[in-house]
């Protein structure tokens, strides 16, 4: 175990000077003074830190912080060791008498988040006196990752820091390892919301990030002989060190209570129980700019009084601190079960705490920065706030209460500020991902909103009847089912009456233009034994067996200005399918913003060897921030010196995650087998279920073969697979079970060897992600067609060479157009055949390949040990029922992946062949930088500039 030179306890002469010359008299500023910290103790002496205020005019100040700014004096080695040493004596999470790996890493992340956060006063002090209009993004994950190494290296300091910490013992990477990854997502949706934010702050674009802080994040997945098992996370343990809580931000949260109308006719929402958000700000560090953008998380709590002393000292302890956790369980998990009525309450609560004190932040720094008189018509004009998904849909109800119940605007006045700031992404088509809440749930835990939900329910009936009209009442009945807010619920009062006039008007009119002709019809009806009523009575009541739901996606497509898919066949299918009554109304709002993933991240940091021969065959290091230059590689894609070198970096990556493999699994890799990866969550439209069954049937033909046919047919492949199945979730829990026991035979078989090896890594997250997908060979994206709205990993896996196996679906469809038909390796049913596909597996039609029929049979031998899998064989089996029928065609799509498969092999023997693959990939997947995605958001839908600070 390392220790600190003795200069660290004895002399701290060296880090006093750097403090006080370096981060102190550029970073805390006030009221036109400076701070400057000198220090002077030993390590068993009492630390007393002096503080020395030097006066300066605000002008010699501003002076200063310019001409003192990280991009004018980057510090060198000595002065970061100094900072290292520094936050290792005096912001200690350890004991002083060692310097490990665990201390190494928390005092080398505080002296990074010194600068990040001089760097992010500036940024925003900038902003606050241009007043300049700023975008906010809501998300209910973001899903981070380690910090350490992308913000050394967006800072450019990555050499300076492996230079200082291996002057105190340590290496840089042995120290980058010891951070958590912080638990604050899950997948593509957090994982997308991050790199906006590294997109945001690289480009100069004035934006936040606002989430929860959740304490035990989603679950860290433990793989067991029976499967997968769920334990909280743990990542706060030993504290963030890149966190800065703001105890001075924080905003009142209400829940239950009652409405009340004042004597002006006002209302207001009193009673219930309160919460309070507290922020804690993450700053962001853009790529060679001093922008720094901020995420900012709430973590809630109650005040001290609400701990009940009296209860606690009469031993009803429970009693005594219900009120504290009650707060604090917000914010303890992402996405709690939903199963019972409590699970969905706290969801509910969740989603309305990251709302309402997201917007009243919002709300205070406009008023600061606007002054008097307020005029909230320019609030659209200086804010921007994107929901990332139906999660944060309640800031259209809440933006409006604040502005009515609290800001004294009009019902008109505040709809229309609300519709001209919200903007909405949709990243799904899967109905049971389109939010829907009871709406007595809402109106329980949120009366004000439901009120005012009912608001803008009446105001789109109105909008809906105005443009179809009240002729066609079977229309227009089809067109309120489909596009109201509240589901199965009356309707208001003022459409009624509209409606009871149309239908006596058009009942009129209907008999003096069918009069005739019914009564000559009547008697060939009658004679035929026909029923002769005339015609059908039109309902618009609810129906009393069914729910009473608010639809979240619907609101949000009324309440926003833009309506945005996240891939160009995922756009096509929101305007033509989930949303075509929608767009056929508004086809202004709707866009495609197809997704990106940050070059700096997922190629500069995490494969630096790669990085080296793009930046020398390109010839320069622009790449990293102008994708478009990856497209000169594709000129090179034939030479054979880089080919030679593409090879060497891709093997010396594979070496990595077999290194990996054993340390994580006690699984024995050859690193000369081709990689095959899926990543990503576990769910049956992904199909991590067909992989495995392709697996399966490779194995099996194996052992019916000689060693040398095997040898010839078959090319050796390390089938790695990873990610988690939701708690909750049986069927993908079930198959998590088959690929580990798949694994476990498979990986025993001595027959086999190394030609076949099945590898499931456990609680997979980004950190692994940075692992693996360097190394990858061959990536699989094969989810059902259609059905997939986008993915960001196979940008991840292009962007780094790696070659893809997938459906027409989400991304897919645009990489294969970019990196060439050719390279990539394309099958199953395309998006427009899946519903006729479904109506014949309903009718009977459909007749499994003799080969599918094959392995399921062979799985059901018990070749996998004694784990009984007719359950999940049964879902791929039958014509009709819930978890029956193969709803998501792994039997349909499975020979044509098979024989694709086959053309995987016959590529990869061809390593000239397959290196060019790979080359063009890289090539051709500069069009997927979230850089790219985030400039459309800002042209398109926010409306804002950039800002580069002086």
């Amino acid at each position: 175990m390392a220790t600190l030179p003795t200069s660290a306890h004895s002399n701290l002469a060296t880090q006093s000077k750097f403090i006080s010359s370096f981060i102190y008299s550029n970073t805390i500023r006030r009221n036109s003074r400076w701070f400057f910290i000198s220090t002077s103790c030993s390590s068993r002496a009492r630390r007393q830190l002096c503080v020395k205020t030097v006066a300066t005019d605000q002008k010699d100040a501003a002076t200063q912080t310019q001409e003192g700014s990280l991009a004018t004096f980057p510090p060198d080695s000595a002065s970061i060791a100094s900072m290292i040493k520094y936050h290792a004596e005096f912001t200690p999470s350890f004991s002083i008498e060692s310097f490990g790996l665990p201390k190494a890493f928390y005092a080398t992340a505080e002296s990074v988040r010194d600068m990040l956060i001089m760097n992010w006063n500036e940024t925003y002090e900038y902003y606050e006196k241009l007043n300049v209009k700023q975008a906010y993004y809501l998300s209910m994950e973001f899903l981070q990752g380690r910090a350490l190494l992308n913000a050394v290296g967006n800072l450019e300091l990555s050499g300076a820091y492996a230079e200082a910490l291996k002057k105190l013992g340590h290496n840089l990477e042995d120290v980058a390892r010891q951070e958590p990854d912080a638990a604050l997502g899950n997948g593509g949706l957090g994982r997308l919301a991050s790199c906006f934010l590294d997109s945001l702050a690289t480009q100069n674009y004035p934006a936040w990030g606002y989430g929860l802080r959740y304490k035990y994040g989603l679950f860290k997945q433990h793989i067991t002989k029976d499967g997968q098992e769920e334990v909280a996370e743990n990542w706060l343990e030993m504290g963030n060190p890149w966190e800065i809580p703001r105890n001075d931000v924080s905003y009142p949260v209400k829940f239950y209570g009652e409405v009340v109308s004042g004597p002006d006719g006002n209302k207001q929402w009193i009673g219930g129980e309160n919460v309070t958000a507290v922020a804690y700000d993450v700053p962001i560090p853009g790529y060679k700019t001093k922008t720094t953008v901020n995420l900012r998380l709430w973590s809630t709590k109650v005040a001290p009084e609400e701990f009940d002393l009296r209860a606690f000292n009469t031993g009803d302890h429970a009693k005594a601190y219900a009120a504290i956790k009650n707060a604090e369980k917000i914010c303890y998990i992402l996405y709690p079960g939903d199963e019972s009525v409590e699970g969905k309450s706290l969801r509910l609560k969740q989603q309305y705490t990251l709302c309402s004190a997201s917007l009243h932040d919002i709300i205070a720094r406009f008023e600061r920065r606007s002054g008097d008189p307020m005029k909230w018509e320019e609030f659209p004009e200086k804010v921007a706030v994107q929901m990332n998904d139906t999660h944060p849909t309640l800031c259209i109800p809440e933006l409006i209460r604040i502005l009515m119940d609290a800001k004294g605007l009009s019902w008109k006045e505040a709809w229309d500020i609300t519709r001209r700031t919200v903007a909405y992404t949709n990243h799904t088509v899967l109905p049971e991902a389109l939010e829907k809440w009871s709406l007595q749930l809402i109106q329980e835990l949120l009366p004000r909103h439901v009120q005012i939900i009912k608001l803008i329910d009446e105001e789109l009936i109105h909008t809906i009847i105005a443009e179809y009209g009240t002729e066609d009442l079977d229309l227009l009945v089809q067109k309120l089912r489909e596009m109201r807010i509240l589901d199965n619920i009356e309707l208001p009062d003022s459409v009624v009456e509209i409606l009871s006039k149309s239908e006596e008007s058009s009942a009129v009119d209907h008999i003096e233009e069918v009069g005739k002709e019914a009564k000559a019809t009547d008697e060939e009806a009658q004679s035929e034994g026909l029923n002769t009523e005339k015609k059908k009575e039109v309902t618009f009541e609810p129906h009393p067996k069914l729910p009473k739901m608010v639809r979240m996606a619907n609101l949000c497509v009324a309440g926003g200005h833009a309506v945005n898919g996240v891939a160009e066949i995922h756009s096509e299918i929101v305007k033509n399918e989930v949303f075509n009554d929608f767009y056929k109304l508004w086809p202004e709002k709707f866009q495609n913003k197809t997704n990106g993933v940050t070059p700096r991240r997922w190629i500069r940091f995490c494969n630096p060897d790669l990085s080296k021969i793009i930046t020398k065959w390109t010839g320069t290091e622009d790449w990293v921030k102008d994708t478009e230059i990856l497209v000169t590689l594709g000129k090179f894609a034939d030479n054979e010196d880089i080919q030679s070198e593409w090879r060497e970096a891709k093997r010396r990556n594979k070496i990595k995650v077999a290194s990996f493999l054993k340390e994580k699994t006690g699984y024995l890799v050859d690193p000369d087998a081709m990689f095959d990866v899926q990543v990503k969550r576990i769910h049956e439209y992904k199909r991590q279920l067909l992989n495995i069954l392709g697996i399966v049937y490779r194995y099996k033909k194996m052992k019916e073969m000689s060693p040398d046919e095997r040898k010839a047919r078959f090319v050796p492949r390390v089938c790695i697979f990873g990610g988690k199945a939701f708690a909750t979730y049986v069927q993908a829990k079930r198959i998590v079970k088959f690929i580990t026991d798949v694994g476990a035979t498979v990986n025993h078989d001595q027959e086999i060897g190394d030609l076949l090896k099945v590898v499931f890594v456990p609680d997979y997250n980004v950190s692994v992600a940075e692992v693996l997908i360097p190394a990858s060979e061959l990536s699989q994206h094969i989810s059902t067609a259609g059905m997939e709205a986008s993915g960001t990993s196979n940008m991840k896996f292009a962007m780094n060479g790696c070659i893809q196996i997938g459906t027409l679906d989400g991304a897919n469809v645009e990489i294969r157009q970019e990196v060439g038909e050719d390279n990539f390796f394309l099958f199953g049913a395309h998006a427009h055949e899946i519903a006729g596909l479904r109506n014949e597996r309903a009718q009977g039609k459909f007749v499994a390949d003799p080969r599918f029929e094959e392995v399921k049979a062979y799985v059901r031998s018990g070749v996998f040990g004694p784990y009984n899998y007719d359950e999940l064989m049964g879902s791929l089996e039958g014509n009709e029922g819930y978890g029956r029928a193969d709803y998501f065609l792994v039997g349909e799509d499975f020979p044509s992946y098979l024989e694709c498969q086959d053309r995987v092999d016959e590529a990869y023997r061809d390593q000239k062949r397959w290196t060019k693959m790979s080359i063009l990939n890289t090539a051709g997947s500069y069009k997927f930088s979230s850089d790219r995605t985030i400039h459309e958001y800002a042209r398109d839908i926010w409306r804002i500039e950039p800002v580069v600070l002086p």
